[in-house]
């Protein structure tokens, strides 16, 4: 081949990489979507799993029965708790602008003067009563966001039917020499963020119980509706707990100063149990992913996706831990480290 020859040929491949770079930008959105069929499809397959130990039902007629189960769960619990829950985001709306008053007002008795923490505290508050005016709209919205969801959600019933398929593809994009490696670091991301969502859930649950019970006893206004936006908020690691504190500290005020500062205890007493208690217990179901790791992760996945991306942020760095873990340090630098072998059940 000539000079000419190999100085084209360079150049069509680093066309082609710059193509393929700008087609990704240009789909991370949907790269995100995939990815969140794959965790919902990781929690379909742990369903299949319990269905086929319980029922001895197999392949597709266990995966149609865990995904009714899944969905009849939801709707179960929102048939019993969706006229309440509404009816407190509702009470959310209506009170946080006098519990705010009320706040600035015990603030400026207390002898707290700092205007510029008053003024972003009046600027959040638009923004946290417009979040929960339009949480509903945003759930039933008719537009793309119940289509991403569908998606999602039929996406994700395709992968857990046929988990293999999309493994053998994948496999089959790498060197023949690397396949057996990527196989294994296919299975071992699987089985983490299979291991790491069932700690998840069960981290939301007591999240949720532990809040509930509290405000109800202070007698704090909208109890059940603040304990699921903790529970929900639970997902997103150290952002997430911080924000569900704030509207029911706030709200906690029209009850009086010492029960704001009760809930506020409450917060970190829950928080304490989660970090110390339940956070080990989900590791040990998945990966012990460094606590630095993911408050940078969080913070990398907000500027780069988005909502959406610190949505998913948790997920994402398990994965990629585990890839990580599997492909450069056991794969490439062949250094004998702990990696996610086998699936693991509560």
């Amino acid at each position: 081949m000539t000079d000419t020859g190999r100085f084209a040929r360079r150049c069509l491949i680093v066309l082609a990489i710059a193509v393929v770079a700008l087609a990704l930008y240009q789909m991370l959105n949907l790269l995100l979507l995939i990815f969140a069929a794959a965790t919902i499809a990781s929690i379909f397959s742990a369903a299949r799993g319990g269905i086929t130990r319980l029922t001895g039902l197999k392949g597709g007629a266990a995966l149609a029965v865990a995904v009714l189960a899944v969905i009849g769960v939801l709707a179960g619990v929102f048939t019993m708790f969706g006229t309440q829950i509404a009816r407190e985001m509702d009470t959310i709306q209506e009170r946080f602008p006098v519990a705010l008053a009320s706040a600035q007002a015990q603030l400026q008795a207390w002898g707290v003067e700092a205007e510029s923490i008053r003024r972003l505290i009046d600027q959040g508050a638009g923004d946290v009563s417009a979040i929960v005016s339009r949480a509903g709209g945003y759930a039933l919205s008719a537009t793309s966001g119940v289509a991403d969801f569908l998606l999602v959600l039929v996406g994700a019933i395709f992968l857990a039917a046929q988990p293999d398929i999309y493994r053998r593809g994948l496999v089959m994009l790498v060197p023949k020499s690397h396949e057996a490696l990527t196989a294994q670091a296919l299975d071992d991301t699987g089985h983490a963020l299979q291991g790491w969502l069932r700690g998840q859930l069960l981290s939301m649950l007591v999240v949720s119980l532990l809040t509930f019970t509290g405000l109800w006893l202070l007698g704090v206004p909208a109890a059940l509706g603040l304990a699921l936006i903790a529970g929900l908020l639970d997902f997103i690691p150290f952002v997430g707990p911080i924000i569900a504190a704030i509207p029911a500290i706030i709200l906690a005020f029209l009850v009086g100063p010492s029960t704001a500062l009760w809930t506020l205890g409450l917060y970190l007493l829950v928080q304490q149990i989660q970090g110390n208690i339940l956070q080990p217990l989900v590791q040990r179901y998945a990966v012990d992913v460094p606590p630095a790791v993911l408050l940078f992760a969080v913070a990398g996945a907000g500027v780069l996706f988005g909502f959406l991306g610190i949505l998913l942020s948790a997920p994402l760095t398990v994965v990629a831990f585990v890839l990580v873990q599997r492909l450069y340090i056991k794969g490439a630098l062949g250094k004998d480290i702990k990696v996610v072998t086998e699936p693991t059940t509560l």
